[in-house]
């Protein structure tokens, strides 16, 4: 299982815990120092069958800089995934990618239903 997350992130902390007490082997990615590409992007999105948005870190002040929240709707999917592979910062954190599911952010519930 890869757990992408941002080390500064108190929700990515949270969340790498909820991993450790769980007994979940997993394999960490810096979103920052390695950030997804473009085709590892497409790849989960695909699999997690949730919308591209989700994939968004939309409380970043990158996104709100860039002022996305009026942008996204005109774009397309590969135009999103371009954008969110130029810059960790815009991704969604943490990210679960395992053979079979991909979460993103950490919903305790949802992550119990999913990985547990």
């Amino acid at each position: 299982m890869l757990f992408v997350h941002y080390p500064r992130c108190s929700t990515c902390k949270k969340a790498k815990k909820w991993l450790e007490e769980n007994n979940l082997e997993f394999t960490e990615k810096d979103i920052v120092e390695d950030n997804p590409t473009f085709e590892e992007l497409k790849e989960w999105y695909e699999k997690s069958e949730l919308p591209l948005k989700r994939f968004f870190n939309t409380s970043g002040m990158k996104y709100r800089e860039l002022k996305l929240k009026d942008k996204l709707p005109d774009m397309s999917e590969d135009e999103q995934l371009e954008l969110l592979a130029t810059d960790g910062m815009l991704v969604k954190r943490p990210i679960i990618v395992s053979d079979d599911v991909v979460l993103t952010g950490f919903k305790v519930k949802e992550w119990e239903e999913k990985l547990l």
